[in-house]
């Protein structure tokens, strides 16, 4: 399971080991962002052409109009150029199919992201070997 302490032991005098520099809290990092969009792509209907809606949170932004959403569409070919927003220099907190096949969610407290979608998907991103992904248990 994700965990809210992002392998606090790994760290040495404030920054991370061997000069990584991790990805914004709430984003994932510029590499896996690319590959899920990749394989999104491979298991959505409409392959590139997908019509989607990414959601940034305002509260990454550092904004405060929260009456104003973030929200962008476009097709999920396109979709790696969101890591490039002039407003954000990370991954949107949210991305969707707008056929509601699967939906992404990074969350910023627990330094995850969640995927749900057909069972097709979930095994190609539990079984690649460049995603780091665990299945979470249902909650009842």
């Amino acid at each position: 399971m994700p965990s809210y302490r992002c392998f606090p032991s790994a760290k040495k005098k404030d920054s991370w080991p061997l000069g990584i520099v991790p990805p914004t809290e709430g984003s994932l990092d510029r590499e896996t962002w690319n590959r899920l969009i990749v394989t999104l792509t491979q298991y959505s209907p409409a392959g590139p052409d997908t019509r989607c809606l990414a959601y940034y949170n305002p509260l990454t932004l550092g904004a405060t109009d929260f009456d104003n959403l973030h929200v962008r569409a476009g097709r999920l070919g396109d979709a790696e150029i969101l890591y490039d927003q002039s407003e954000a220099d990370f991954s949107p907190s949210n991305l969707w199919a707008d056929d509601r096949s699967w939906v992404l969610c990074t969350d910023y407290d627990l330094w995850a992201t969640k995927i749900a979608g057909l069972p097709a998907l979930i095994n190609a991103l539990l079984n690649d070997s460049e995603i780091e992904a665990v299945r979470l248990p249902w909650a009842h």
